[in-house]
C-alpha cells in the first residue's frame, strides 16, 4: 500500500523554521497500530491523518474529515501545527473548493478558513487557574534551575503546565534554558502535567510587537521540545488576554526554529489562531 506524504512548516513562511508536521490524506483509515508505526517511522513530533468521513467523499469537494494526531510515541488530543498543515494539503494540493474545512477530532470539530495568505483556525480555548508554585517545585527546579517564577497555572483538561518568569527578565533568560528532558520527564509522574509552558511578557513597543513570548516542552508525549505550539497557545492565549487586558495577540514561539501565532480571543469560549505554512517533501510511503 502507497501513501501520500506532505512535509510542512507551520506557523512560519520560511522553510526550515516554524514547526514541521507530516500529513496522510488517506482514502480509508488504517489500524491504530499502523498510524503508530508510520508516525515513529517519520519521527516529528506530529503526524497527521485525514480520513473521509463517507466513502463517497472526496477530497476537493467534500467540506469536512476526520483527523487524527500521533507522536512518536503516542496519539493526542489536540494539535494545532499539523491541523493548520493538514488544511494546508487540502486546499493547496488536493484543491479543495470550500473556504472553510471542518475537522472531527478528540476535541471536537476544529474549523480552517483561508485568509490572505495563510490560515485562520477555529480552536477551542483552555483557561489556566493559578496554583500554588511549591505543588510543582520539583517541575519548575527542572526546568529553571534557581530562577525565580511570577506565577504558576493549570489547565487540567489539556494538562499544560504555565509557568511565568518575572517581567523584568530579558528575553534571553527565556531562550537561553537548556532543559535535561529526561529529567523533566522524572520529575512528573502524578499525571495531573502532560505538557510544560514556560513564558513571559513580550516587547510589544518594539516591532513587530509580540505580546509574550514562550517555549514548550512535552516528553511525556515523546516531543523534548516542540518548536511552535498551537495547543499551548488555546492555554496562552486566554492567559495574556485577561493579563493584558486585549483579544488580540501577537505571539512569538522562541524554539531555535521559531514561530510566529496571530490570536484573536472570542467571547464565546473559543480562539482563532492564525499562521502561514511552507511545504518543504511531497513523497510517498509504503506500508
Amino acid at each position: 500500500m502507497e501513501i501520500p506524504v506532505f512535509t510542512l512548516d507551520s506557523f512560519t513562511n520560511l522553510p526550515f523554521k516554524g514547526n514541521p508536521a507530516a500529513v496522510c490524506p488517506l482514502m480509508h483509515e488504517l489500524t491504530d497500530e499502523l498510524y503508530q508505526r508510520i508516525a515513529a517511522e517519520i519521527n516529528l513530533s506530529e503526524t497527521a491523518f485525514i480520513t473521509r468521513i463517507r466513502p463517497s467523499d472526496d477530497f476537493t469537494k467534500a467540506s469536512r474529515f476526520c483527523l487524527r494526531w500521533f507522536t512518536p510515541t503516542t496519539e493526542v488530543n489536540l494539535c494545532g501545527h499539523a491541523t493548520l498543515a493538514a488544511a494546508a494539503v487540502l486546499f493547496k494540493y488536493k484543491k479543495n473548493v470550500n473556504s472553510t474545512l471542518v475537522f472531527e477530532t478528540k476535541s471536537g470539530e476544529l474549523l480552517v478558513t483561508q485568509q490572505g495568505e495563510g490560515f485562520v483556525m477555529d480552536f477551542p480555548l483552555n483557561p489556566p487557574t493559578k496554583q500554588d508554585p511549591n505543588e510543582f517545585r520539583d517541575i519548575i527546579k527542572v526546568a529553571l534551575g534557581g530562577r525565580p517564577v511570577q506565577e504558576v497555572h493549570l489547565n487540567s483538561n489539556t494538562k499544560k503546565l504555565l509557568v511565568r518568569l518575572p517581567d523584568d527578565c530579558d528575553r534571553s533568560v527565556l531562550t537561553s534554558l537548556k532543559v535535561d528532558s529526561a529529567a523533566l520527564e522524572c520529575s512528573e509522574r502524578s499525571g495531573r502535567v502532560k505538557g510544560l509552558i514556560i513564558t513571559m511578557k513580550g516587547s510589544p513597543e518594539c516591532q513587530p510587537g509580540y505580546d509574550f513570548y514562550s517555549r514548550y516542552f512535552a516528553p511525556w508525549a515523546g516531543i523534548p521540545e516542540d518548536p511552535v505550539t498551537g495547543s499551548a497557545h488555546t492555554v496562552l492565549g486566554s492567559y495574556w488576554s485577561e493579563k493584558l487586558g486585549k483579544k488580540k495577540l501577537l505571539a512569538y514561539q522562541c524554539s531555535k526554529r521559531g514561530g510566529e501565532l496571530e490570536l484573536e480571543v472570542r467571547d464565546d469560549g473559543r480562539i482563532n489562531i492564525a499562521g502561514q505554512v511552507v511545504t518543504v517533501l511531497q513523497g510517498t510511503i509504503t506500508v
